[in-house]
């Protein structure tokens, strides 16, 4: 196999921005310096010093008051990340056994280290998985990627049935229970009732052995992201 040229390497805090702009800019608008401040847990004043930097480099556009976007080398930069990032995920879901729950945490210290060429031997050794396990899209080795506009549990409809296609990865006990309620990527539920004031809501997940009925509330529903298969 024979490694493409790698991209000038970036810092790790830097990708870290960049990552962390790119998921806030999927909602459609700029990201906010307390946005990202929020998302990486440091103070907004901290944010602004490497803005500014980032912008010297070319990697964002920022325009006081009004937020922060990519530039096209910034998406670029940040779509190497995610990519090394969900590859890293799927490796150690599915060759060393890593719970899915352990995962985002592990590959989050990892993606940093991790040449191009290893991830590139890693996604080739997994076939070329296109989600991780979570179910977030893996970018193509140019750069591209499919970003469905997706629906959340909370906002589906009594008599629904919808797939899960995605789920949110940064809290390792959601996960957990998540998995306990045999809820992942891929799998069918039907929406059975939603309890009014924030009660929980009632489906039906499906299984091998026929399926259960399960409670999610409200909140952690609005974690799992799915895409509708019709009325029942």
């Amino acid at each position: 196999m024979t490694a493409s040229p790698e991209p000038q390497p970036l810092t790790g805090p830097v990708e870290d921005y960049l990552k962390a702009i790119y998921d806030l800019e999927l909602v459609g608008s700029p990201a906010s310096t307390n946005d990202i401040a929020d998302r990486l847990a440091i103070s907004p004043a901290s944010v602004s010093g490497m803005v500014r930097r980032l912008a010297d480099q070319g990697l964002v556009s920022h325009e006081p008051y009004r937020g922060v976007r990519l530039t096209g080398d910034g998406r670029r930069a940040a779509l190497r990340t995610l990519r090394r990032h969900r590859i890293l995920e799927c490796y150690l879901t599915e060759v060393l056994d890593y719970p899915w729950d352990r995962v985002h945490a592990e590959a989050e210290r990892l993606e940093h280290a991790a040449s191009e060429e290893l991830v590139e031997r890693m996604a080739a050794a997994l076939g070329d998985p296109v989600q991780d396990p979570h179910g977030a899209p893996i970018p193509t080795r140019d750069g591209r990627v499919e970003e469905s506009a997706l629906r959340t549990l909370a906002e589906a409809a009594p008599g629904e049935q919808v797939r899960v296609r995605r789920v949110h990865d940064k809290e390792p006990a959601r996960l957990r229970y998540l998995a306990e309620l045999g809820i992942r990527p891929g799998c069918h539920l039907r929406i059975l009732d939603k309890a009014p004031f924030d009660g929980p809501i009632t489906v039906w997940v499906e299984d091998a052995v026929g399926g259960a009925t399960r409670a999610v509330g409200v909140g952690l529903a609005a974690q799992v992201y799915v895409e509708s298969e019709g009325q029942a």
